[in-house]
């Protein structure tokens, strides 16, 4: 007979194999979710392998078809609420936990979807957009994951998914190139194809390593309204969180030290760098006003180009994050 006193194996597998995902392919966030309590250390990681499942179906398919295909059967799970894949049927269980809103999810496959089509971002503001559906809704939806409900937080959560993101893009210029996309804007660097950013020609250089700047300026906008919400999270999730930043803001650190030249090696904060990071976090953001107490509101100008886009009028915009 069970013992209902008994621990759930095939939940505790579950957590374990999410961790393993975590390690592998969110080292930062790895290194930050030890700040966590249990619960919610749980639930940030099942969420992190729930979306690296979705970004995983697209960019680890035989084809683009195949990859389509895989995202509308992740679509069909969230209307249906249910799965047979146990990474789908979780993310689903976590969902339901946590109280996160089905469009949200929605919005993040939407923007996945996007990276199937030809990917050549013409303007900041689309960027911005792109890096709203596919960061800006995981701010959101850890929001819930770490029990803050207050309005207030999501945008700030939405800026910060934003940063992490336009980091992440500045990072993986070569890479991406390599597959094909462009997330460079056009209206910066002009409609280049993707192959020339990958070793770039001389006469390129200057203006690729001034969209980077710009680009990591940017980002340093957002991660500033980002940290700004974090007083609106339980304590160990808001240390935690802040480390997560800083770590991965750490990653334009170490691409302005190099004059913005992301073509001869991918950029990444060093352990002795995560550990100086986070030190430095720990001890002397407590002893600012600012870590305790949120701002009275949101920068509205930061997110002009999600208000403005028709594209972006969706049910999970409006409610969370505009």
């Amino acid at each position: 007979m069970n013992n209902a006193l008994e621990p759930d194996s095939s939940a505790q597998v579950s957590i374990e194999s999410a961790n393993s995902v975590l390690a592998r392919k969110g080292r930062s966030f790895h290194w930050a979710r030890h700040l966590l309590g249990a619960t919610h250390a749980s639930r940030a990681t099942r969420l992190y392998r729930f979306c690296r499942y979705i970004d995983d179906a697209a960019d680890e398919n035989r084809s683009d078809v195949l990859g389509k295909q895989a995202l509308e059967n992740v679509v069909a799970a969230l209307r249906l609420d249910q799965s047979d894949d146990p990474i789908i049927r979780d993310g689903l269980s976590l969902m339901r936990e946590c109280g996160i809103d089905p469009d949200v999810m929605l919005d993040l496959i939407e923007g996945v979807q996007s990276d199937l089509d030809l990917v050549r971002i013409a303007d900041m503001d689309s960027l911005l957009r792109y890096c709203y559906r596919v960061a800006g809704t995981v701010g959101l939806m850890m929001c819930k994951v770490l029990d803050t409900n207050v309005r207030q937080a999501f945008p700030h959560a939405v800026d910060l998914g934003i940063a992490m993101q336009l980091t992440n893009i500045c990072r993986d210029v070569t890479a991406d190139a390599v597959v094909g996309r462009r997330y460079l804007p056009a209206s910066m660097v002009g409609d280049l194809a993707p192959e020339r950013l990958v070793n770039p020609a001389s006469e390129l250089r200057a203006t690729l390593q001034a969209c980077v700047a710009k680009l990591l300026d940017c980002a340093d906008t957002y991660y500033a309204s980002g940290e700004r919400g974090l007083p609106h999270l339980p304590l160990r999730a808001r240390a935690s969180m802040l480390v997560a930043a800083r770590v991965y803001r750490g990653i334009g650190v170490q691409l302005r030290a190099r004059q913005h030249v992301y073509w001869t090696e991918r950029a990444h904060v060093p352990p002795w760098g995560k550990v100086f990071i986070t030190s430095h976090a720990l001890l002397m953001s407590p002893l600012k006003r600012a870590f305790w107490w949120p701002p009275s509101q949101h920068d509205a100008a930061l997110h002009l180009a999600l208000q403005n886009s028709p594209a972006l009028r969706s049910a999970a915009l409006l409610r969370h994050a505009v």
